[in-house]
């Protein structure tokens, strides 16, 4: 980002004169100034650089109402920077740490004019936009981590669409543009998968898994494991790149992990209240229990399989709750290890991925908040940070 840096700072002459101002008449006082104007100093334009990137740092969208990716230091509780994002766009960072990705619709008049649709790539040390790479079809959706995911080797985008069924755009990222286009009618909410092409949940209750070869893709599902209509999943689910696992979560709060592959498998699902000493979830009407609820309200720190759920006192179909605890969940040993009050409810939470992992909490009034994720101390409460969906940097 280039800023005229403007500096009129009075040279050595002007300082004395004023100096000797002081002990002169009125008159004397306004010859001396008068004899020596100020230097000024020419514009010198510069380029700001973020420093080096760091797994502390959070990248929080600015909510529905507003675009911008606020880049924030969990260490200082400050900004480092900003990348530009509109409404309705996805922001996914590449796995190699090369690049940020956006996936976005706008128009040549804000709200109306020619639409375009397109996949914009900043670099990450200016965050200059490097490339526009146009996109088929009609995206207008976005504010989802899991709407565009990223192939493990980072070379290969897959972008949600609305065209106007379901359909995946596949972009090749090293080129730069569009490779094809896979309808997957009744499917979202993407994780890339180990082998090539991508899987995605369905509202007949499957896993679908597309496999690419050249310009031809096939579809396999898995057997029926859960009902969209009498217990759906969340769509913000989690997923380790380093285990190939996804997790997902049930409006009445059952666990599912999945092993993802060319043939995935998925697990026995487990109750989270159950694991923390409480009776499970129920359907039924007005029937109160803790329940998770959310926007993205889920966050998995990767190398040590802990999970961070936001949970409230609520029914069946209280899943857009905010949460008024997080609790940790020990998933390899299927319990809940902590229950963590919070002083304001949240509606979004990530973790970094580092050895002193932080947690980032935010909500609809854009104030985030960082806690530290082994004393479960708040750190800072940044204002205008944000309301929208939190990404951190995945271990490598």
């Amino acid at each position: 980002m280039t800023v005229p840096n403007r500096r009129h700072r009075p040279g050595a002459a002007t300082i004395l004169a004023l100096a000797g101002a002081m002990l002169l008449p009125a008159a004397a006082t306004a010859q001396a100034v008068a004899a020596a104007p100020p230097v000024l100093e020419s514009e010198e334009p510069f380029t700001h650089k973020l420093p080096a990137l760091s797994p502390h740092w959070a990248f929080i969208r600015g909510g529905f109402d507003s675009g911008a990716t606020r880049i924030w230091d969990g260490d200082t509780g400050k900004m480092v920077g900003l990348i530009s994002t509109s409404k309705w766009s996805d922001l996914t960072l590449d796995p190699t740490n090369k690049f940020y990705y956006v996936s976005e619709t706008i128009w040549s008049k804000i709200n109306r004019g020619t639409r375009q649709d397109m996949l914009s790539v900043y670099d990450p040390v200016t965050l200059n936009l490097v490339a526009e790479a146009p996109l088929p079809g009609r995206l207008i959706i976005g504010a989802d981590r899991n709407n565009f995911v990223i192939s493990d080797d980072g070379k290969t985008g897959y972008v949600y669409n609305l065209d106007p069924a379901s359909s995946v755009n596949v972009v090749d990222l090293e080129k730069r543009k569009a490779a094809q286009t896979v309808e997957l009618p009744g499917c979202a909410t993407l994780i890339p998968n180990p082998v090539g092409g991508f899987s995605a949940l369905c509202s007949d209750g499957t896993l679908a898994t597309v496999a690419l070869k050249g310009k031809s893709s096939s579809i396999t599902r898995t057997a029926p494991f859960f009902s969209a209509t009498n217990d759906p999943i969340f769509g913000p689910h989690v997923y380790d790149r380093g285990k190939a696992e996804a997790v997902f979560l049930t409006y009445t709060g059952l666990i599912y992990q999945a092993k993802i592959g060319a043939t995935p498998v998925i697990g026995q699902p487990w109750s989270l209240q159950a694991a923390a000493g409480l009776r499970p979830g129920d359907t039924k009407p007005l029937d109160i229990n803790w329940m998770p609820g959310g926007r993205q309200l889920m966050a998995l720190h990767r190398p040590t399989g802990t999970l961070y759920v936001l949970m409230h006192m609520g029914e069946f179909w209280s899943h857009k709750q905010a949460g008024d605890e997080i609790w940790v969940v020990d998933l390899a040993n299927k319990r809940v290890k902590r229950r963590v009050p919070l002083k304001d409810s949240a509606e979004n939470i990530e973790v970094t991925q580092d050895a002193k992992p932080l947690i980032f909490v935010n909500g609809d009034e854009g104030k985030a908040r960082v806690i530290d994720a082994t004393t479960f101390e708040q750190k800072f409460e940044m204002e205008r940070a944000g309301g929208g969906v939190i990404s951190t940097i995945e271990p490598r």
